[in-house]
């Protein structure tokens, strides 16, 4: 389970890292729409080779409820990150754990000591990791309404597609599905979008999102892998553990920024990043 938890936490934190570089280049929500589409593709071929789509079941309303949700809470981010400062919506999003955390506890989870400690310093530890901003302008009203309904919106898709399935069969459909509902909900942003003068294309025109494929792919399916590594380990541990576990992917994008980009981490962030790797430590050894 723990080696489950972790492998979400970096392939999420890759995925964030890859579609940061991309943002970049082309506008966010036309390569978040594309990036699901490639792996809605992807996806569908694997339902098909296992047979997946025989789970169908009344469990695949929460991976549409996760789909419909996800493009909406996206969007909030991305505003909440325009309107910045970036240095205090990034910390309070990455909160997002504490709703699947909630829903375990009232579903009757009960971590040890030694979790509960885990826990708390792993949560501190990945707050930091964020490089929250102490000093400087204050955060409008509206950045911090949009910061946490991202924040919300994030921990319930992680909460809804862990109950989206009970076999790996039917994970694979269940993920089929949120990603299509992910990519409809998108695109009917994206024409909203284009329809009120808002770019949906790069400068370069099509040409830059045709040459970002191979990027976008693996951007999409980082992203769709997360999904399902983190809904496995749910089914094996206890789910405060594997969501605190997953939480961490702040850490990986911020070593992965200061090993490609050459990023320097700051003092908070290297405390933050030592405290998560002492929360881990704990939480495996519980």
């Amino acid at each position: 389970m723990v080696a489950l938890a972790l492998a979400t936490s970096l392939l999420w934190g890759l995925a964030d890292f890859g579609g940061g570089l991309l943002a970049r280049r082309i506008p966010a929500l036309t390569a978040t729409v594309v990036s699901q589409a490639l792996a809605v593709v992807v996806l569908g071929a694997v339902v098909v080779a296992t047979s997946a789509w025989t789970e169908f079941g009344w469990r695949l309303w929460f991976a549409v409820a996760a789909g419909l949700i996800g493009p909406l809470v996206l969007l909030c981010f991305y505003r909440a990150l325009a309107r910045g400062p970036m240095g205090v919506v990034s910390p309070l999003v990455s909160t997002a754990v504490v709703v699947p955390f909630a829903v375990a506890l009232l579903q009757g989870e009960r971590p040890g000591g030694a979790q509960y400690t885990g826990l708390l310093v792993a949560f501190a530890g990945v707050v930091l990791a964020g490089g929250p901003q102490l000093r400087g302008a204050a955060v409008q009203r509206e950045t911090l309404g949009l910061t946490l309904v991202s924040a919300l919106g994030f921990g319930a898709v992680l909460a809804l597609i862990s109950a989206a399935s009970t076999t790996v069969t039917g994970l694979f459909l269940a993920l089929f599905t949120q990603r299509l509902c992910n990519v409809l909900a998108g695109g009917v942003a994206l024409w909203v979008a284009a329809r009120r003068g808002s770019p949906v294309l790069p400068v370069e025109g099509v040409g830059a999102v045709r040459s970002a494929l191979p990027s976008l792919l693996f951007v999409g399916l980082a992203d769709v892998a997360a999904n399902a590594t983190y809904a496995l380990a749910t089914r094996i541990g206890p789910v405060t553990v594997a969501a605190m576990l997953a939480s961490l992917y702040p850490v990986v994008t911020a070593l992965a920024a200061r090993g490609m980009l050459r990023e320097r981490l700051r003092a908070v962030q290297a405390a933050g990043a030592c405290l998560a790797m002492t929360g881990t430590l704990l939480l495996a050894t519980g």
